[in-house]
């Protein structure tokens, strides 16, 4: 996979969102960083570095599947 560097502001913004180490749904990320294709950014942050723990749970009365992304470490600042 051909990767984004750090630079990238769509991955700066994802980023900054995970940074906090804290858990966080794929529909925050959409809408706090303003990005559709979080996997893909999830995957190009990996690639540099970082460590993003991902989690499926079944929610809410339709028991639908959602993803849960937690960052435990920080991706490298080199390209």
């Amino acid at each position: 996979m051909k990767h984004a560097s750090l630079q990238s502001a769509r991955l700066q913004r994802v980023l900054k969102i995970l940074s906090d180490g804290q858990e966080h749904s794929t529909w925050e990320i959409m809408s706090r960083a303003k990005v559709c294709a979080v996997s893909a950014c999830i995957s190009e942050l990996r690639e540099l570095g970082a460590r993003i723990k991902v989690e499926r749970r079944f929610e809410g009365e339709e028991r639908a599947p959602r993803w849960y992304y937690t960052m435990t470490k920080r991706p490298s600042d080199h390209d």
